[in-house]
């Protein structure tokens, strides 16, 4: 019995050994790794840029405090590999719907990576403080800029309606800072505490701000994500292309009279109602009283993207995904 319970270790420690994550090989040479082709790790570190372009503004690197501040970020995503990967993986569907509204707001396309780092584009996102999804809004806020929060009603899961929101709050914020960075730092904090801060401390910019701990992060956190996502596999991600979820198209159909039963309402477009609240989880409740005749869009996928189909799988970023 001893025997075979060593017989048991070996195994294990053999197993355990060849399926480490191999990332060494993932690298270029400008990576400087200097390891052996053949040695495993668990773990590597990697170089930090010298600079980061965010919306067309530049933020240097070589300053040692916002140096390890990227890097702290760059290693949490890096190695939470799980968490990461699906966001990857809805990144491939989601970008694509939002690039084109952030443009046809007059956003800089780079405020997707802010989505990506609230909520890893988790429909269903709700935080511990009420913020709910994609964009994390909360309550209040998502009424000042235009969506509707009820019990029957939260537009803040929709994700073309707070995307549009979204727009708004960062004009209004950019027509106040002039520079896209504090636009940024003040989604997580608020418009407010970055102004105040700004003044107390006598600073302009978001580098030179001395802020609480999340807010610190967070923009460092959006710099880390565009920076990962400009080449995954150079971190060790390799995805096929068939494993990325697909760019599911949809219809809209209007609706702007009560709704009894959601459930019903579905079937009689030949979908169930899980399949409708997938792409309109904004609805809340069994039904839609809906008292002053509002129009609200409901979003079906088309009959040909439900079932799985590894040849309609379109890549977002061809590097995104092994050759």
């Amino acid at each position: 019995m001893k025997g075979l319970k060593i017989f048991v270790s070996i195994c294990i420690v053999f197993i355990v050994s060849i399926s480490v994550f191999a990332i060494t090989n993932n690298f270029s040479e400008e990576e400087n790794l200097n390891l052996p082709s053949s040695t495993l790790v668990l773990a590597t570190s990697f170089s930090v840029p010298d600079s980061m372009d965010f919306c067309g503004e530049v933020i240097c690197l070589t300053r040692y405090d916002l140096r390890e501040r990227f890097d702290r970020e760059l290693m949490s995503i890096v190695y939470r590999h799980s968490h990461t990967m699906r966001g990857l993986k809805l990144a491939n569907r989601y970008y694509p719907i939002i690039e084109p509204i952030l443009k046809k707001n007059g956003i800089p396309t780079d405020f997707k990576y802010l989505a990506h780092i609230e909520s890893n584009f988790e429909i269903r996102a709700l935080s511990g403080v009420k913020a709910a999804g994609i964009w994390q809004f909360m309550p209040e806020t998502a009424k000042e800029f235009g969506l509707e929060v009820n019990d029957e009603v939260d537009e803040r899961y929709n994700f073309i309606r707070s995307t549009e929101a979204a727009c708004a709050y960062f004009r209004k914020a950019y027509q106040y800072y002039g520079d896209w960075f504090r636009v940024a730092a003040s989604y997580n904090a608020g418009m407010g505490r970055i102004s105040r801060e700004s003044s107390k401390q006598q600073v302009s910019t978001f580098e030179d701000l001395y802020l609480n701990e999340e807010t610190s992060r967070y923009v460092f956190r959006i710099l880390a994500i565009k920076y990962f996502l400009k080449n995954p596999q150079m971190f060790g991600y390799k995805i096929q292309k068939k494993d990325f979820y697909s760019q599911v198209r949809f219809y809209k159909v209007k609706v702007d009279t009560k709704v009894e039963d959601w459930a019903t309402f579905a079937k009689s477009y030949g979908y169930t109602f899980a399949q409708l609240k997938e792409f309109n989880m904004w609805i809340r409740s069994r039904g839609l009283e809906n008292k002053k005749k509002k129009t609200y869009d409901i979003y079906f996928p088309k009959k040909e993207d439900i079932e799985y189909d590894p040849e309609n799988i379109i890549l977002y970023q061809e590097n995104w995904a092994v050759k």
